[in-house]
């Protein structure tokens, strides 16, 4: 059996969100990303990954950033999402970043970030975005969440 090669290359944050449009099975593309990341094998984009600055205001210190969308084709090879992730990090840490987050739902497993070296830290509580001075406490009935409200598991690689 042979098994294909994963190219990474960089990719348009526009690229980045067509792949997510498409295949992402609970998330809509992003509004505004630090950069992107698309995985292609022979030839074809099989997955992608988009970095942010953290979401959290307490993580939003400078030296973290944050995977807010990961996604792959349904059909793509092994080990595209952990290459992918691991690029992420890479590229962060060349930026000087020292802490890399992202979250996954609880009722997923998360094996493309263990194999990319990456730790679950903790759990968040699930919690709709109307609190504060947001779009929804402005315009009522206007905002549509863009995801379920469902409790996730945060994963980190980068500081001990």
């Amino acid at each position: 059996m042979t098994h294909s090669r994963i190219e990474l290359r960089p990719s348009t944050i526009r690229e980045a969100n067509a792949a997510v449009a498409r295949w992402h099975r609970h998330h809509r593309p992003v509004v505004a990303a630090r950069f992107s990341v698309a995985a292609y094998v022979d030839g074809e984009l099989e997955g992608v990954v988009i970095v942010e600055s953290p979401k959290a205001r307490a993580l939003n210190d400078g030296y973290t950033f944050e995977v807010s969308r990961l996604c792959t084709k349904p059909s793509a090879c092994a080990n595209v999402a952990s290459r992918l992730l691991g690029a992420a990090w890479r590229a962060s840490k060349a930026m000087g970043v020292r802490r890399l987050v992202s979250y996954t739902r609880t009722d997923e497993q998360g094996a493309c970030y263990r194999v990319a070296g990456w730790r679950p830290t903790g759990t968040t509580k699930g919690m709709p975005w109307t609190g504060g001075n947001k779009r929804t406490r402005w315009l009522p009935g206007i905002y549509e969440p863009s995801t379920e409200i469902v409790d996730r598991t945060r994963w980190e690689i980068g500081v001990e």
